[in-house]
């Protein structure tokens, strides 16, 4: 894919994911320019950390022996998605804990539209032809040209796989957050549905090497989801009991 519409993805990943939250932020009392304002920071946190998390994973395939400057390219791709959630939260809580925002109530709003953006995201992918699947002669199998790594045979389109996934996901968060409980439960929520779906569509992944495929069957990002989502979970239950608490105070 040329470089400018690599770009064009990332790009449309973000706006969207502001529009939308922009939008929510409404239902929740929480003026728009906070929202951008933290978006700008998830914007460069899950940057540095998707590009970070790559460079150290695939160093000896890909960076050692080669310029330093390589590192820094991302116009071809090369993000980890998990390290792109972790940096974001990073910055993101930490920008809000700075400011002194509801911490909980604006990752709420964010939520679906982190989902959302993941959509764009793996169009990228598609289009960039990487995070492609196994072999597969199902009718709706895809063929990249012939210069590409699965040399034209067909493979599953895990890239269409996960960008349906995560527009259900982002459906559903959008739907839940008009009905949500308390502080948390969305992005708790978030947590545990794409850790599924992840885990999921990891399993028709093909494009991994060797010694990225643990017990002869897991995937990294697969053992990155387990914790994901217990954290989910924990959140969970953590923000609903101090939402009980909160109650019973009153």
């Amino acid at each position: 894919m040329p470089v400018r519409w690599y770009g064009v993805m990332m790009a449309l990943a973000f706006l969207a994911g502001l529009w939308t939250a922009t939008r929510r932020a409404r239902l929740a009392n929480v003026h728009g320019e906070i929202i951008a304002d933290v978006t700008m920071w998830l914007m460069a946190g899950s940057i540095i950390g998707a590009r970070f998390v790559y460079v150290t994973t695939y160093w000896k395939q890909e960076f050692a022996g080669g310029p330093f400057s390589e590192v820094f390219m991302i116009q071809h791709g090369g993000l980890v998605f998990y390290g792109g959630l972790i940096g974001a939260a990073v910055t993101g809580f930490g920008y809000l804990a700075w400011k002194k925002l509801p911490i909980w109530k604006i990752a709420d709003i964010l939520a679906p539209s982190i989902a959302l953006g993941s959509v764009f995201g793996r169009i990228g992918c598609l289009l960039n032809g990487c995070c492609y699947g196994r072999a597969c002669d199902l009718p709706w199998a895809i063929h990249f040209p012939a210069d590409h790594e699965t040399h034209g045979a067909g493979v599953h389109p895990t890239e269409i796989y996960d960008a349906l996934l995560n527009f259900l996901l982002y459906l559903a968060l959008a739907w839940l957050f008009r009905r949500r409980k308390f502080d948390g439960q969305i992005l708790a929520l978030y947590f545990v549905g794409y850790a599924l779906s992840r885990t999921t569509v990891e399993f028709f992944r093909g494009d991994y090497p060797a010694d990225h495929i643990y017990a002869g069957l897991f995937t990294s990002a697969q053992l990155v989801s387990a914790p994901i989502f217990i954290v989910g979970i924990v959140l969970w239950f953590w923000r609903s009991r101090m939402a009980r608490k909160s109650e019973d105070g009153k």
